[in-house]
């Protein structure tokens, strides 16, 4: 098949950007032609995308589009737009430069099938404008949480997801969510579980000693990701309760929050055990991270289905997760043997903004998990049967499906 991908933002960053580059990457290893349509700042180049794919790009802070990538994520780990932000002569020149994108790569490229990556505004424009041949959408979960946030082409948006061909959820929380926000057939909606890079993200390799009472935080370093929170919670570990080793890597990108960002590094730098914020690093060394360190922690507010955290227990590491609908039915089901401790996160305000009042509990329930997780024997998961392989034979299976039949 020709399998065009389209995703309004870089696919260099963030979860979903990884997620379009592996399945693109497999698309072509099961022997399919891709194309991939993307938002990227001018000047810009895009580096993770396999050479045999034949790229479009559209770029933004130009005179056509003279403002940031929209992101998915208000706090996005590059300078970008909110939607919420979109005024609607920015809405119509996002449209109308997208769409020309399509038309052009449609009519050169020719694809059999159309992915979309989110379910929202540039899916809409894609469906409203591809009626001749199948268009599925990946849901990502911040497509959910900017639909709860905020009215942005609000019924547009709606009535374009309930025609999509496919959707494809992570698990059953996350249909559910399809089914209530946007009121989609069940029928259309498959579950596809994630996908991870087992070659990259295991066991072997040179041995690494594993440092006793360390902890790494791989995500972005934001309060909704649960970062603040967790310098917060060491302060409420005493000496005698870890290994004396106790310290804490913060790893990953910053969102366009200065302000927040900035408050994280203070109370980084005035915690009373050692936290350090390595930025973004490479592959390589994120590996040799994971398979370094002894308890993985990522205590978010809202998430999906957290890839790191398989990456993590992959290589070896316990993990500390917060216990977000969907997530512990996921892991229970499908890695029974994954060492996990649980956190209740605190009540939220908003989808990803939790009640102050309730944080200091959260932040002791979390000292506690983090506690009591060093104190868990260690115990490899098995993860073998998570592949990115696995992921995009299921989609392509079930396009290659819609496509025989014309679509539905």
């Amino acid at each position: 098949m020709k399998i065009l991908n389209v995703i309004a933002q870089k696919p260099d960053f963030t979860g979903s950007g990884i997620f379009l580059a592996h399945t693109v990457e497999q698309e072509l290893a099961l022997g399919h032609d891709t194309a991939v349509i993307c938002g990227i700042e001018d000047g810009e180049a895009i580096e993770t995308l396999p050479g045999q794919t034949a790229v479009v790009p559209v770029r933004f802070g130009t005179a056509e589009l003279p403002f940031n990538v929209c992101g998915m994520s208000d706090s996005m780990p590059y300078p970008s737009t909110r939607y919420r932000d979109l005024a609607p002569d920015a809405v119509a020149a996002f449209e109308s430069a997208f769409s020309r994108a399509l038309s052009g790569v449609l009519d050169s490229f020719d694809p059999d099938i159309v992915v979309c990556h989110h379910l929202y505004l540039l899916t809409g424009i894609v469906r409203e404008t591809v009626a001749d041949r199948p268009v599925v959408a990946f849901c990502h979960s911040t497509d959910l949480r900017q639909m709860e946030q905020h009215g942005l082409e609000r019924d547009r948006i709606v009535r374009a997801v309930r025609s999509l061909d496919r959707i494809f959820a992570l698990h059953a929380q996350q249909q559910s969510e399809i089914e209530r926000i946007y009121g989609v057939d069940p029928e259309r909606i498959i579950q596809t579980g994630p996908g991870f890079d087992r070659e990259t993200f295991n066991l072997g390799g040179k041995p690494v000693e594993r440092a006793r009472g360390s902890l790494v935080f791989v995500g972005k370093v934001s309060r909704a990701k649960g970062a603040q929170a967790l310098v917060e919670a060491l302060n409420l570990v005493s000496a005698e309760q870890v290994p004396a080793g106790f310290s804490l890597d913060l790893v990953g990108g910053h969102g366009s929050d200065a302000q927040e960002f900035q408050a994280i590094c203070d109370r980084a730098r005035d915690c009373a055990w050692p936290v350090t914020l390595t930025g973004r690093i490479p592959l390589d060394e994120l590996v040799e991270k994971y398979r370094s360190r002894e308890v993985f922690v990522l205590p978010s507010f809202f998430d999906g289905l957290p890839l790191s955290a398989i990456e993590a227990l992959a290589c070896g590491c316990k993990v500390v997760l917060s216990d977000l609908p969907g997530l512990r039915p996921w892991f229970e089901k499908n890695l029974p043997d994954a060492p996990i401790v649980w956190v209740a996160p605190p009540r939220m305000k908003a989808v990803d903004e939790p009640f102050e009042e309730d944080l200091p509990a959260f932040e002791r329930r979390l000292a506690d998990a983090i506690i009591a997780c060093l104190a868990m024997p260690h115990r490899p998961a098995r993860v073998d049967s998570l592949s990115w392989e696995g992921l995009t034979r299921r989609f392509v299976e079930e396009s290659a499906a819609l496509v025989a039949g014309g679509g539905n």
